[in-house]
């Protein structure tokens, strides 16, 4: 990576919780185009100044998570389409104090769902209703699926998501069978739900594929369980990747191939 200089452009993330993940992404794919950027990440108790300060600072750009994607959006000046239509930002880019608001995660899972085929005939049950199962379902819609349930025991936001999108809402998980289930909730994630899984083992074995949001660990109890049933899996960590390099080259206008995804992935998850 360069030196530390007057010119060098540097994009963060804001975050409830931040983590080394998209630091060590962007760093690594920095250093190795020799590119004169750098990425850091932090969390906030004051998002409007945070965002003021990117704006002032000319920061190039900031990835935005939970619980800030939904309250950022009257702070841009610009929704691309992808943000705009689930009403969620993971992604802000600064052209000469011009703040434009995007959404890679929902860019990230439409490409997941082309690349892996799935069918959009197939029954669909998504678990969760936060701002990232708005990216999931909303790409969904997008791929041409019909039959899909909202899996949530909020009872506001489940039925909300749902309707939004011309879906079912149910509050437990349901007898019927799936084709594809989608994992997008905190359970299988490092903490207290850690060793749960987040549908039964009956619904696992029956679906054609099983999808995990949780980027980390990628190892989750659901695609192990998916896995060991012998069905295919997408898992949070294609996910973060994907949506990482698309962030990447919108910041630097780079577009970073297949093997230079995978490799800044794999460094991004090496850290002990």
């Amino acid at each position: 990576m360069p030196i530390l200089n007057k010119d060098m452009q540097v994009c963060i993330s804001l975050s409830g919780r931040p983590s080394n993940l998209g630091t060590r992404f962007h760093n690594f794919m920095y250093d190795e185009l020799g590119l004169n950027f750098l990425y850091k990440a932090f969390t906030t108790d004051d998002l409007e100044g945070a965002i003021r300060g990117m704006r002032a600072l000319g920061f190039r750009g900031c990835s935005v998570s939970m619980p800030f994607k939904e309250a950022v959006i009257p702070l841009v000046d610009v929704m691309e389409a992808s943000a705009a239509a689930i009403e969620s930002v993971n992604t802000i880019v600064n052209d000469d104090g011009r703040l434009t608001a995007s959404n890679t995660d929902y860019e990230a899972v439409a490409q997941l769902i082309s690349e892996h085929g799935l069918d959009p005939a197939a029954r669909v049950v998504v678990r969760g209703s936060g701002g990232m199962a708005k990216a999931v379902v909303a790409a969904f819609r997008g791929a041409g699926f019909d039959d899909l349930t909202v899996l949530a025991r909020n009872a506001e936001t489940g039925p909300a998501l749902a309707e939004k999108y011309g879906y079912a809402w149910v509050r437990d998980e349901p007898e019927a069978s799936f084709d594809v289930v989608v994992n997008v909730t905190p359970i299988g994630m490092q903490g207290a739900d850690a060793a749960s899984l987040a549908f039964d083992e009956p619904l696992i074995e029956r679906a054609s594929t099983v999808f995990d949001v949780v980027a980390f660990p990628a190892e989750t109890p659901l695609i192990a369980a998916a896995r060991a049933a012998g069905t295919p899996v997408i898992t949070g960590a294609e996910v973060v990747a994907l949506q990482a390099a698309r962030q990447f080259e919108r910041y630097t206008g780079v577009a970073l191939t297949r093997d230079q995804v995978e490799r800044a992935a794999a460094f991004s998850r090496a850290e002990p």
